[in-house]
């Protein structure tokens, strides 16, 4: 079997297969493959070609138009494109028989089956905090190749980063995660818990890779890929080699350190984001104890205080106060729930809404 990328080979049998046949319908549409999928993300190789893969895309008409005359045309697709059989049976489906994979689809009803909501209609603040990093990476990666009204890249462009106060929110929820269990790699190993201490610096280690994408302003993939597309980070030079030790360390001191260190970098690449007033990146002392943290806290009031859209302030006012210095904040869904079962599914998203504090669903941001 020849390893060719996934998008590349979308690309050419759109070109040489797919287009000259829609053509001869003279229906309009738009071309790309977008959603799931590692070679949507550029991350397949020889290894992923062993199911599922193929020549593939999605052919975008417009709303209410007919297909018929687009599904009979691409009865005339070639046996095979590039090396690999055009018309394969999904591996995961018990059942399912060989078909071509070029969907027909309308860009609306795409991305409401994907994120639950067409982008075009606007983002409201509960649409950002309910739909998964991993599914806004997947929509707005991919490729289009063809798009001659428009619509794709408009609704690929309302989907590409957070209104910055979203993003202020997003951010501060991040780090309070990290503030909630940064002296837990030294409480648990100064009990001679070296597997908790370790259990809670790797957990650690994930929150900084996905605090990381939030700095950068790139979505977070799923956690196949995670590690792969944090290392094309431009931060990952500075914040990489501190993760590595921490998950290396073989006692507590070092593993402590690693993080801390970690965590004083995205500290100072969060201040160099001029979303709030900056926060002193330096470690300290955890209370009176032998232990040390960023004290990531910090930044919760900072980022929060430096929000003014209303429905973002009222929601983060809604949330409630632990204390007088760090709010309780639940954040968007993929900081509340790691189950592949609900991020992958936009209906289970949705009836989050409840569990997320959003209350009013249809708050619009200003």
């Amino acid at each position: 079997m020849i390893s060719t990328p996934g998008l590349d080979l979308a690309r050419r049998f759109y070109a040489d297969a797919v287009a000259p046949l829609v053509a001869e319908t003279g229906v309009p549409h738009a071309a790309a493959l977008l959603g799931s999928g590692s070679e949507v993300l550029g991350f397949d190789d020889v290894v992923s070609t062993d199911h599922n893969f193929g020549p593939r895309l999605q052919l975008f008409l417009p709303e209410g138009s007919d297909p018929a005359p687009v599904e009979a045309a691409l009865h005339k697709l070639p046996q095979e494109f590039g090396g690999y059989p055009v018309r394969y049976a999904q591996a995961d489906v018990p059942g399912a028989q060989p078909r071509h994979h070029v969907e027909i689809v309308a860009a609306p009803e795409f991305f409401r089956r994907e994120i639950a909501l067409d982008p075009a209609d606007g983002m409201r603040l509960a649409d950002w905090l309910l739909t998964p990093t991993q599914k806004l990476a997947a929509l707005t990666a991919g490729a289009v190749f063809a798009d001659p009204d428009g619509e794709l890249s408009r609704r690929r462009a309302a989907l590409r980063w957070y209104p910055d106060d979203v993003w202020r929110y997003v951010l501060a929820a991040a780090w309070l995660k990290v503030a909630q269990e940064e002296a837990f790699v030294g409480r648990t190993g100064g009990v001679g818990d070296e597997c908790g201490s370790a259990v809670v610096g790797g957990r650690l280690v994930r929150e900084l890779m996905r605090l990381a994408f939030l700095v950068e302003r790139r979505w977070a993939p799923y956690n196949k890929w995670l590690g792969t597309a944090f290392a094309r980070l431009p931060l990952a030079a500075r914040v990489g080699p501190h993760l590595d030790a921490a998950l290396t360390a073989r006692g507590w001191r070092d593993r402590e350190a690693a993080v801390c260190a970690a965590a004083a970098e995205l500290a100072a690449a969060t201040n160099a984001l001029g979303l709030a007033p900056e926060v002193d990146p330096a470690p300290r002392q955890f209370f009176g104890r032998d232990v040390r943290v960023l004290d990531a806290g910090r930044f919760v009031p900072a980022l929060t205080g430096a929000v003014t859209d209303p429905a973002v302030r009222a929601h983060t006012e809604r949330q409630g106060r632990r204390h007088d210095t760090v709010g309780s904040l639940t954040g968007a869904i993929d900081q509340v729930v790691d189950s592949t079962d609900v991020l992958s599914s936009p209906r289970r998203c949705r009836a989050a809404a409840a569990l997320l504090e959003l209350g009013d669903c249809g708050q619009e941001l200003s």
